[in-house]
């Protein structure tokens, strides 16, 4: 796999191409361990350069498959959550939605975890705007108490300063109104100190 996954990086696209071309019978023997290969640290590279570079639809679409079986999983894996984002970044709608919806419930638990944070993030960025309001109510919409401990965890804040990114004004302005409540108390945390420097940006009261 390691060799396999070198090879693909530092080839030209047309051998690439051929490459996976090559590998292609391959391919749907790989499908039956896809969430294996996606918790392994070259297996991961390996089936994301399958997923960019197979010409097959079919089997494109039955490893995408097994990825949303398994998605809340691998958003949670140290090497899995990089697949999944994979499979948001290809901007296929259905696979965006099935994603999220594996995710929806425990939207707050996952924006603190290491890796899942990271997954949270990239469905707010390539969310429709239906799904973005989903997944900023389900954080925002809870206790003001459960938004604090968001600002001030090393990993949520993140998934905060792209929901101030990305979100309608009304959202944005809520979640702005509650970071000027909580201000001079995430002023005293590394990581809310993070969300105090986007507050200033965009609300401009900036000392």
């Amino acid at each position: 796999m390691a060799l396999t996954d070198l090879a693909l990086q530092v080839i030209e696209l047309d051998q690439k191409i051929r490459l996976v071309h090559e590998l292609d019978e391959h391919v749907l023997k790989c499908v039956r361990q896809v969430t294996t290969l996606s918790s392994h640290p070259y297996g991961c590279r390996v089936i994301q350069r399958v997923l960019e570079h197979c010409s097959d639809e079919l089997q494109i679409q039955s490893i995408v498959d097994e990825i949303l079986e398994s998605a809340s999983v691998l958003a949670q894996d140290q090497y899995g959550n990089y697949v999944t984002q994979h499979v948001l970044e290809m901007r296929k709608p259905h696979a965006r939605s099935q994603i999220i919806k594996k995710l929806r419930g425990k939207i707050v638990q996952m924006s603190q975890h290491k890796y899942a944070s990271n997954v949270v993030e990239k469905c707010l960025e390539y969310g429709d705007p239906t799904e973005q309001e989903l997944l900023i109510e389900e954080i925002i919409g809870q206790s003001e108490e459960n938004d604090n401990l968001l600002m001030k965890d090393q990993f949520a804040n993140y998934v905060v300063q792209k929901i101030l990114e990305i979100s309608n004004d009304k959202q944005r302005e809520i979640l702005l109104n509650r970071v000027r409540v909580n201000l001079i108390a995430l002023k005293k945390y590394t990581y809310g100190k993070h969300i105090v420097s986007r507050f200033e940006l965009l609300s401009g009261e900036g000392a």
